[in-house]
């Protein structure tokens, strides 16, 4: 499943696998909340990879983070 979501005003998509027994919604409510707290208060390291987000893969309970340097692209754990 495929999907946008707004974060640091610019539409970023997100990638759902069909593995996750959450519902969607669900899902993006706790991936929005992960991602605005991470920018708060996350290290440099991980705010400069959500500086440069441009896709976010979720698989289980995971969301890969995908920036434009690929050495800057991340995993993420969502609970």
């Amino acid at each position: 499943m495929r999907t946008l979501i707004t974060f640091q005003n610019r539409s970023v998509p997100v990638y759902i696998t069909a593995e996750n027994k959450q519902p969607p919604q669900k899902v993006l409510r706790l991936l929005t909340s992960t991602l605005d707290l991470k920018i708060r208060k996350g290290k440099s390291a991980l705010q400069k990879c959500l500086n440069s987000l441009i896709s976010i893969e979720i698989k289980g309970s995971e969301a890969i983070l995908h920036s434009y340097s690929e050495n800057d692209s991340l995993a993420l754990s969502l609970y």
